[in-house]
């Protein structure tokens, strides 16, 4: 999965290093927005990737940060 992410530019994801506002008011909202669809997406190839008991233990996580840190 680490390999698959770099090769999508998106390990800083599961690293926790590519974190952005939530807060419009503090940044681009175009920029939150492709950041809320990177990490919806990449959680979702994470759960496709596990056995359904795991990915039901990921469901309470928001961030790929926090779901790579459980796994």
């Amino acid at each position: 999965m680490r390999n698959f992410l770099e090769g999508k530019k998106m390990r800083g994801y599961i690293s926790g290093t590519y974190v952005i506002s939530k807060n419009t008011e503090e940044g681009d909202p175009v920029l939150i927005d492709t950041w809320e669809a990177n990490n919806a997406k990449i959680i979702t190839w994470i759960n496709n990737s596990v056995e359904h008991s795991i990915g039901m233990q990921l469901a309470k996580y928001e961030t790929v940060n926090e779901v790579w840190n459980h796994l």
